[in-house]
């Protein structure tokens, strides 16, 4: 493959995982993540380790909404061989018509990635989201008590200053 069509299947990748959550079509996972995926998700530092738990946790969590759909976007891409970084922001709205106060919450954050090249294609191993706004009832996530960014640390600038967005360490040599 060239590096523009490694580029494309990454993003490709990075666009299936979007239509596998808002379809609950968990099968697909298999098709973006590698079996020994590692997912760090929001401030409190939810980890996922394994393919099988982080369908089941994602299972379990999107069938208490009513609906949701997840945008990605900005897509970047660095290629290095077999191994790929890549970073994209992430758009979300949540319904769960059942939550008191109102049925929708939206959220805004990144995703940092570090993905591997397989027999079967590109697959993300190692996944870092990080929540950056929000706004809506809280409670429609729940019980999902990371779901409540800080704003301080979450931030894009923050992050890169400190060394922890992979995909600028990867293309700026360090």
């Amino acid at each position: 493959m060239t590096t523009s069509e490694d580029k494309a299947a990454v993003i490709e990748v990075l666009n299936l995982y979007a239509f596998a959550l808002d379809s609950h079509q968990w099968p697909l996972f298999d098709r973006v993540f590698t079996d020994d995926i590692r997912a760090e998700f929001g401030p409190a530092g939810a980890v996922w380790n394994g393919l099988e738990n982080f369908k089941k946790s994602f299972d379990m969590f999107h069938e208490t909404l009513n609906n949701q759909q997840h945008r990605m976007s900005g897509h970047l891409v660095h290629v290095d061989g077999d191994r790929a970084n890549s970073f994209c922001y992430g758009n979300w709205i949540l319904v769960r018509d059942a939550a008191e106060g109102g049925p929708q919450w939206v959220g805004t954050g990144w995703y940092d990635d570090v993905l591997v090249r397989t027999a079967d294609g590109w697959r993300i191993k190692d996944r870092i989201a990080k929540l950056v706004s929000w706004t809506g009832n809280t409670r429609v996530p729940v019980p999902v008590p990371e779901h409540h960014p800080d704003m301080a640390t979450n931030t894009l600038a923050a992050a890169v200053a400190a060394g922890k967005v992979r995909y600028f360490e990867a293309i700026s040599g360090r």
